[in-house]
């Protein structure tokens, strides 16, 4: 019976883990629709103060920082299935919002819809700690890798459907975009019904708490805020470059559909490794993949800043996309470590409210450093805090091995 239970279990996972790379596929479709047109969105509907062009995004980011927590808890409460499904209705509705604040020009209403978006994202960077719920070390790594894959799908999709649509909707420019965005909402939403769940013997061990150790208690351990670290630096400085981006291909000459295919190839960066990232953690270990990353990010700042010809800000971009792909996966499967199965929701929550309100910091502060020093000092910062983490990385790393070596008999 045991045999049984464990093997449906092991069924399950699998086929969540399908469903929720196809879901990631179509709802994260969305991304490079918000992310190419949230700062030219905004400088349309607010032509005198470009400095708040990116404020969407920014905004979109607090409410990422503020309902991570109230996400992890009512998936906690009422399952993935339905919790991934209530963000899917949260979407549409923000989408929709987008769309009618564009045709009737209201700034402050489209950073309202980018609130709600940013709240229905919350339950997208879900996606990936539901796929690593279940099995062991080896599989966590994979599963989350795999899920991840779907964003390559999501890359082509977003940016065909905005295309697309953007002008739909004329003479308002990207309202169209919007409405494109809201039915693939609606498609996603189909699938993530779609999730099984879990043997009930699972889900009662799932969620007991008899064993938890206190938050306080987790997040002061090495490895935690070590991850912590990586995953936010990564997260930030990937949102920062890429925020100010289209805003800055446009300003330097060059055009529109340049800007929105730029965003396509850093997305499709950010997750075609993801077929082999998994593989290459399993195999290499998580610090060295996460250490990677943080490299090419720093190499991302060195392209960036050597010109401003178009396959400068395409070659950047798409390494951008890379080193965030290595150090995010990698810091993800890192922070598996801190918490046991009990423990999961609580410590995922926080650790999601502290990365997306620094990210929702990053991509403000985006626009008002590129309108007031440049390009060149927007893609400068990944130098100085990426080599931060690669030292933070450095120092986890010789004090596991120096423990290693003390334990020996």
């Amino acid at each position: 019976m045991t045999t049984q239970l464990t093997h449906q279990t092991s069924m399950n996972a699998k086929y969540n883990v399908f469903v929720l790379a196809l879901a990631q596929a179509v709802n994260g479709a969305i991304g490079p629709i918000l992310i190419s047109l949230g700062a030219l969105c905004g400088a349309y509907l607010s032509p005198d103060h470009l400095a708040l062009a990116t404020l969407p995004i920014a905004i979109r980011g607090i409410g990422m920082a503020i309902f991570s927590m109230p996400a992890a808890l009512l998936c906690k409460r009422i399952g993935r299935k339905f919790g991934f499904a209530t963000g899917a209705v949260i979407g549409i509705l923000g989408a929709v919002l987008a769309s009618y604040s564009l045709i009737h020009t209201q700034f402050w209403l489209f950073c309202v819809s980018y609130f709600l978006l940013g709240f229905a994202g919350t339950f997208l960077q879900q996606y990936r700690f539901a796929a690593a719920d279940q099995g062991d070390d080896k599989f966590k790594s994979l599963a989350i890798s795999w899920v991840m894959t779907g964003g390559v799908l999501a890359a082509l999709i977003g940016t065909k459907v905005n295309l697309l649509t953007k002008d739909t909707l004329l003479p308002t420019p990207y309202a169209g975009a919007f409405l494109g965005a809201a039915g693939l909402l609606c498609l996603g939403f189909v699938i993530l019904l779609c999730l099984k769940p879990l043997p009930k013997s699972h889900i009662v061990h799932a969620q007991s708490t008899a064993n938890a150790r206190p938050l306080s208690h987790i997040i002061r351990q090495p490895v935690f805020l070590v991850a912590l670290l990586c995953a936010v630096s990564s997260f930030a400085l990937m949102t920062f470059v890429m925020s100010g981006a289209p805003l800055a291909m446009h300003h330097h000459g060059h055009s529109e559909a340049h800007a929105i295919n730029g965003i396509k190839w850093h997305i499709l960066a950010m997750f075609a490794p993801s077929f082999i990232t998994g593989n290459l953690i399993v195999k290499f270990g998580k610090m060295a993949i996460i250490g990677f990353g943080l490299s090419l990010l720093i190499f991302c700042s060195i392209v960036a800043l050597s010109g401003l010809e178009l396959w400068n800000f395409w070659v950047s971009l798409i390494l951008l996309g890379i080193g965030w792909n290595f150090a995010f996966i990698g810091a993800t499967a890192l922070l598996g470590e801190s918490y046991t199965e009990a423990e999961k929701n609580t410590t995922q929550g926080f650790h999601d409210t502290i990365l997306f309100g620094i990210v929702a910091f990053a991509a403000l502060s985006s626009g008002a450093v590129l309108n007031a020093y440049g390009w060149h000092t927007v893609v400068a910062l990944p130098i100085p805090v990426a080599s931060i983490s690669l030292v933070a990385l450095f120092w986890l790393a010789m004090s596991r091995k120096k423990k290693h070596v003390d334990i020996k008999p």
